[in-house]
């Protein structure tokens, strides 16, 4: 059966993000750590080090391979939360060190990945059938830089 697995090219200290992540998502795990047995463009062998992982049951690889291409928005994790209190601990978490947070419910972590951390409703009430409750919401949303699932709600249940 296929297997696909999401690849991150970090340009150092991968086993740290790595770590910091399978801690902070549940059904996470570092699964195996290797170094690159042969010569390779990034570095002599024993240099580059591939790092296996599930983050809430998905697969990952890291690579910490030198310099290559930053981060993006192109490529990031999204985090479902089911309550507030799960998007403030991984929000503050992320940013934690040298983060950076962004409009919407993005952020940066210290190494430049890109994440959204988002209440799990989010979706629900922006693909609404009612267009004018959907409209509010997003209109809220895109004026938060963390997400706030109370002021969300409150703009989807409004009267008009």
């Amino acid at each position: 059966m296929t297997k696909v697995v999401s690849n991150l090219w970090f340009e150092k200290d991968a086993l740290r993000a790595v770590e910091l992540y399978v801690s902070l998502v549940p059904n996470s795990a570092i699964v195996r750590t290797t170094v690159m047995p042969a010569d390779s463009p990034s570095g002599p062998a024993g240099s580059v080090k591939v790092i296996e992982f599930t983050l809430g049951n998905q697969n990952f690889t890291a690579l910490e391979a030198g310099p290559l291409d930053p981060f993006n928005h192109s490529f990031s994790i999204m985090i479902q939360c089911d309550s507030q209190e799960e998007i403030d601990r991984l929000w503050n978490a992320l940013l934690e060190n040298g983060g950076q947070a962004e409009q919407c419910g993005w952020l940066r972590d210290r190494w430049g990945l890109c994440w959204q951390i988002v209440p799990r409703a989010l979706g629900d009430m922006v693909a609404h059938t009612d267009r004018e409750r959907a409209r509010r919401v997003t209109e809220a949303m895109l004026g938060m830089i963390k997400l706030d699932i109370a002021e969300l709600e409150r703009a989807f249940h409004a009267r008009t």
